[in-house]
């Protein structure tokens, strides 16, 4: 019987080749992900200060270990910076300005999306005589300091009987967060195809209709993004709030600086603690319930352009 003869060695050594896997404690791992951790750490720590600081009793604190949770848990010091904390002779908390903040909020940013994105939809689509002048006054507008309008804007709502009112406040959110969102509709409409506003066109639709039937429809993630930068931008506004209002039409952040900066009786870090957390709430919420269709509308053309 024949001897059965083995393949020789150069054969077994034959057969699909690459690259060697990379040991996951790479040098590059190890300096990448360190990297991210000490970020983490580093904007995660005052958080965590505050959290706990505001879920402990003043004679906790008084012990000096800011950084040690809390051995006795309390959340008086967040009901009273809701309801009960002091601002001069008004002792209602936050709660006065919250109402005070959504009041301003939601006309503020529908007004101003619902503007911006006409705007930006007929800068887009539909060419004008002057449109590129309007366009470009626009995005001077966009660049302009707050702080060189502050007076003039004053006496303009004087004129027209709105200072210290709401409806004051809301009109001047509503045009300074015209020139950056007209910017950002504009050029995401301008990356949709073209090929749908012109059939759009051809089957009769007018103005209105492709804005509602075609472009509306395609462009939440955009919508989201116009919500996201307004909301956080109105709800975390304080020189416009404390030039532009009364003790009465306060929004939440005027309260919470006088609640924080107060001279009358003890200095109670928990519940200041608790007052910036919950004045920090609503934009927090929106971010984490629509993050994914941020991060959509920003990479879909948002910043196109």
């Amino acid at each position: 019987m024949a001897e059965t003869m083995s393949p020789p060695k150069s054969r077994l050594l034959d057969g699909p080749r690459g690259s060697k896997p990379k040991s996951r404690f790479s040098r590059r791992n190890i300096f990448l992900y360190g990297t991210l951790l000490l970020v983490s750490v580093y904007y995660l720590l005052p958080l965590y200060v505050m959290v706990v600081t505001s879920l402990k009793g003043m004679p906790e604190i008084r012990l000096g270990n800011i950084f040690a949770p809390p051995v006795d848990i309390t959340f008086e010091p967040w009901v009273k910076a809701w309801a009960e904390a002091c601002t001069g002779i008004n002792c209602d908390g936050l709660s006065r300005g919250f109402g005070n903040s959504i009041k301003i909020l939601v006309p503020s940013v529908a007004l101003s999306i619902a503007i911006a994105s006409v705007n930006g939809y007929a800068l887009a689509n539909w060419k004008f005589k002057g449109s590129e002048v309007f366009f470009t006054i626009l995005i001077i507008g966009a660049f302009i300091p707050y702080q060189t309008m502050i007076y003039p804007i004053v006496i303009m709502l004087r004129e027209i009987k709105l200072m210290g009112s709401l409806w004051g406040l809301v009109l001047v959110h509503t045009v300074f967060g015209m020139p950056i969102l007209t910017l950002l509709f504009r050029n995401y409409f301008t990356s949709l195809p073209e090929e749908l506003f012109k059939a759009a066109r051809v089957d009769g639709a007018g103005f209105w209709g492709i804005y509602f039937r075609v472009m509306l429809p395609m462009s939440i993630p955009i919508f989201v993004v116009a919500m996201i930068l307004q909301v956080t931008g109105i709800w975390n506004d304080f020189l416009f709030g404390v030039i532009y209002t009364k003790p009465e039409t306060y929004p939440m952040t005027v309260q919470l600086n006088n609640i924080v900066n107060s001279v009358q009786g003890v200095k109670e870090y928990n519940v200041n603690m608790a007052a910036t957390l919950l004045t920090g709430l609503v934009p927090l919420i929106i971010y984490f319930v629509s993050g994914k269709l941020f991060v959509r509308g920003i990479a879909a053309g948002a910043v196109k352009g």
